[in-house]
């Protein structure tokens, strides 16, 4: 009985910490805007998230997997492929 309560506990905690340091939702207007200007620069746009106050951006090109990091002014700051 013990162990099933600690369990509980355990996954109820868990649960309510993904949600306290979920990213913050980038608005459907900027995720637009990244879509338009690295489409307008070769990249497919396959996912858009927010990590660590910068805008994190999942795309293809060239048939690589690329994962880019913009600021604010949404100029990419990093990159990285697979």
């Amino acid at each position: 009985m013990t162990y099933r309560l600690l369990t509980s506990g355990l996954v109820a905690a868990l649960l309510t910490a993904g949600t306290a340091f979920a990213s913050p939702e980038i608005p459907e207007q900027t995720q637009a805007q990244v879509r338009e200007k690295l489409t307008a620069e070769g990249y497919e746009v396959r996912r858009i998230d927010s990590e660590d106050g910068m805008i994190e951006v999942y795309a293809m090109k060239d048939g690589q997997k690329v994962e880019l990091y913009l600021d604010q002014t949404l100029q990419i700051v990093r990159s990285k492929t697979d």
